[in-house]
């Protein structure tokens, strides 16, 4: 999600992942992939690197929160967990 500002000033949060384009022309209009158009004071080159850092940082978390050993933990058997034998 992304911070913008209206032209009247009023702050609004994007889903970056809608945002199919954007263009200026004078004034910039982020077209979203429903086909809803903003048009906002942040110029073209803003908005993409606020993408981009907004991206980078849930990369980033992604690669702590990853532990590459937890991707080979054998799946537990249904009478390891509940204690029961299977039946016959």
């Amino acid at each position: 999600m992304i911070r913008l500002t209206r032209l009247n000033n009023q702050s609004l949060t994007v889903n970056s992942d809608l945002i199919k384009f954007v263009e200026q022309s004078p004034d910039t209009l982020v077209t979203l992939v429903n086909g809803e158009k903003l048009v906002v004071r942040e110029s073209v080159d803003d908005i993409l690197a606020r993408v981009i850092q907004f991206r980078r940082s849930v990369l980033h978390g992604l690669s702590f929160a990853w532990d590459p050993s937890s991707a080979h933990t054998p799946v537990p058997k249904p009478h390891e967990i509940d204690g029961r034998e299977p039946e016959r």
